[in-house]
């Protein structure tokens, strides 16, 4: 109950509702009963009340008049009952016996700070079932007064279940329409978090004109600006990797006319390098494009696994493969090996041989296409996690020029994944080493 307060903004403000609710509730009764106690009101009340009872005293006379009695009852909604040296007389016969009623003081009528009203001198008062009684001395004789008469039932309502069952309404329409006035927070929280993901064209729609509505405009605004600025950087980077080609094509050229020497060797490998990561860069920012286009076919995975292994890592014997047979899906054949050539040459390139081999397993859901590649190695930290599937990020920078690694395989293996409806996600496990996932959808 404290996690759902803490994490819902809607039960925080019905809580607050309830318990200003509730100090005013206790205010208004506090309120009254200050008001009841002052003296000036209990002596009013109380006058009146002792005024009345003289009124019946006075048109009874003494000794008690019965006619006089029996009017009393038929103009006012009482029973009478009159006992004496010579008179026992009710104005009904079920009213109860003189033993059975216990007088004394009334909590209500007392000259004590807490009560309602002042005492009312000479009168006692009891209770039986559903009627009230007060007794008082006329001469010899004892008056007993009770209300509602004898024949009537005064059937008071079930209080407390009325009030709560009340309460409960009231909590329940608070809280519907806390809920509808802070719905379009789930659509904005959604919202944000399809943006944040990447989607910078989805626009979050309230249909409301309040801050919420004014919140989802900024959201918005702030998206398409994001949208336009990460459009510039990839106009840009694709300009410069386009115009970068042409140099390192004559670099290329100029250095397969030169002597071989240790020097060229080496000028060689930096401008295959930079060939190598124009490419990639070209290839990435296409694929992440909206207007990018794959050459998707009918593709036997067994047989695309096969030669992708055929092809760049024959003879491995640390890399173990499990594909079911006949799966065919809708998948641009280049490009999903290049997702796994990437992902399997990490694992080889960074999972030091004796720590285990690396699995590379295919799996067939009812909706997706599950690529998984795990090696046994060191594992990564959590700022490497987070990290990783930047452009140019390298878990290990110290180890780059000995591995040939330039930080875009994995941005490329991502933007892959991602150009066919899925993503590439790191599998957050116990055991050691490293599980890399990627989750296409099927198509039809």
């Amino acid at each position: 109950m404290i996690h759902a307060l803490r994490h819902s903004l809607s039960l925080r403000l019905v809580a607050i509702f309830l318990l200003l609710a509730a100090l005013f509730a206790w205010g208004v009764v506090s309120g009254i009963r200050w008001a009841y106690r002052e003296d000036d009101l209990r002596t009013l009340i109380s006058g009146h009340l002792s005024l009345h009872i003289d009124y019946v005293k006075r048109d009874l006379g003494t000794p008690p008049d019965l006619e006089r009695a029996k009017s009393i009852t038929e103009r006012v909604p009482v029973d009478i009952r009159i006992d004496g040296p010579d008179l026992h007389w009710a104005s009904d016969p079920r009213f109860p016996a003189m033993a059975d009623l216990k007088f004394g003081p009334s909590e209500y009528f007392s000259d004590a700070p807490g009560a309602l009203l002042n005492a009312l001198q000479g009168v006692d008062f009891a209770a039986l079932g559903e009627h009230r009684y007060f007794r008082f001395r006329q001469g010899e004789y004892d008056v007993v007064v009770a209300t509602p008469k004898m024949g009537q039932r005064h059937e008071r309502p079930q209080l407390v279940p009325i009030l709560v069952g009340f309460a409960l309404l009231l909590i329940l329409c608070g809280y519907l329409a806390v809920r509808a006035l802070f719905l379009p927070v789930v659509t904005i929280r959604e919202g944000a978090a399809y943006i944040g993901a990447g989607h910078f064209g989805h626009r979050i729609k309230t249909g409301r004109s309040d801050e919420l509505g004014e919140l989802a405009d900024d959201i918005n605004l702030m998206a398409g600006k994001v949208e336009r600025m990460l459009d510039a950087k990839r106009q840009l980077l694709l300009g410069v990797s386009h115009e970068l080609r042409s140099p390192l094509s004559r670099m290329k050229l100029a250095l397969a006319l030169q002597d071989e020497s240790p020097a060229v060797a080496g000028l060689r490998q930096d401008v295959e390098e930079m060939r190598s990561i124009v490419d990639t860069l070209l290839d990435a920012e296409r694929l992440g494009s909206a207007h990018s286009a794959l050459n998707l076919s009918e593709v036997a995975v067994d047989e695309l696994v096969q030669d992708l292994v055929a092809r760049y890592f024959p003879g491995e014997k640390r890399l173990t493969v499990q594909v079911p047979e006949g799966v065919v899906a809708r998948l641009d054949a280049a490009r999903i090996q290049l997702l796994l050539k990437n992902l399997v040459g990490n694992a080889l390139r960074y999972a030091p041989p004796e720590s285990g081999p690396v699995q590379l397993t295919v799996t067939a859901e009812p909706d997706a296409l599950v690529l998984s590649v795990r090696d046994q190695g060191p594992g990564l930290t959590a700022d490497q996690r987070e990290h990783l599937g930047e452009p140019f990020y390298r878990s290990d920078s110290s180890r780059a020029r000995e591995t040939g690694g330039t930080g875009l395989g994995l941005y490329l293996t991502r933007q892959v994944a991602r150009a066919h409806g899925g993503d590439l996600r790191l599998v957050d496990e116990d055991q050691p080493g490293t599980h890399f996932e990627a989750r296409l959808p099927l198509r039809g």
